[in-house]
């Protein structure tokens, strides 16, 4: 049966407001808690707002692209939404958890959707120590920045700083260095999806390092644990023809 109740949500941009009023005068709005699907009406950051937002509820969502981004959105069409999303396929993606300590004790625990990225805060590089699963396999690392982005979001910031794309079925995390400047040809590493990666500051008063989850923000962290929160799923729907899975390929491919 294709879903009765629709929820939608939009980004604030004219054309995103645009197809909320028309889609919302064809298909009504439920309740987002009563709701058997989310639609969410934008570009990639308007999805992860959106999946921020359903964090723990469970609904699946549905993006329609509507915004400058959209590698994480559908193709947009205002005919026979229900059926589309009836016969789309489920995507299940897990966040990481990252629990961070900063240079005054104090503690913070964040979700993100496609990486943790770990920022120099002055002009100074940062001075980062690497521990996987409790081993140290590096003392010292000068760099900008560093990330672990998990598959869904390897197509991002990660992609940015020139790391591998990565299958949503490869169980794998992307730990990619940012402008690193020794040791300089370092390139990064692939990890199995449930390996926790410990990132310790260095010379932290002098080189004060953030740590960004997503769209939130912890400054002058000396250390911090990166895990997948594998106890929390968030269901994404596609069309069969633009799964993400297969978006995820092309990417590779495009000149």
């Amino acid at each position: 049966m294709p879903p009765k109740k629709l929820s939608f949500v939009a980004s604030p941009h004219d054309e995103a407001q645009d197809a909320f009023k028309t889609l919302t005068a064809r298909y009504g709005n439920a309740d987002p808690k009563t709701a058997d699907a989310i639609v969410a009406l934008g570009g990639d950051g308007l999805m992860l707002q959106t999946l921020h937002a359903q964090l723990g509820n469970g609904h699946p969502i549905y993006g329609m692209n509507r915004g400058s981004v959209g590698f994480l959105m559908n193709d947009y069409s205002e005919d026979d939404l229900p059926a589309r999303i009836e016969a789309a396929e489920h995507t299940t993606i897990h966040p990481l958890r990252v629990r961070t300590e900063d240079v005054n004790g104090e503690h913070a625990e964040a979700l993100a959707i496609n990486e943790v990225s770990m920022l120099r805060e002055t002009y100074q590089a940062a001075k980062l120590r690497i521990v996987i699963d409790g081993k140290t396999r590096m003392d010292e690392l000068v760099c900008d920045g560093l990330l672990v982005a998990t598959p869904a979001g390897s197509t991002a910031y990660n992609l940015s700083a020139h790391g591998p794309i990565l299958p949503l079925g490869a169980q794998l995390l992307a730990l990619t260095p940012i402008s690193a400047f020794r040791p300089r040809r370092w390139r990064g590493a692939l990890l199995r999806h449930n390996a926790c990666v410990q990132i310790e500051v260095l010379e932290a008063a002098k080189r004060p390092v953030s740590a960004v989850a997503d769209h939130q923000e912890f400054r002058s962290v000396r250390k911090a644990s990166i895990e997948e929160a594998s106890d929390i799923g968030l269901h994404m729907l596609f069309d069969r023809d633009r799964n993400l899975d297969e978006r995820i390929i092309a990417e590779q491919f495009l000149p």
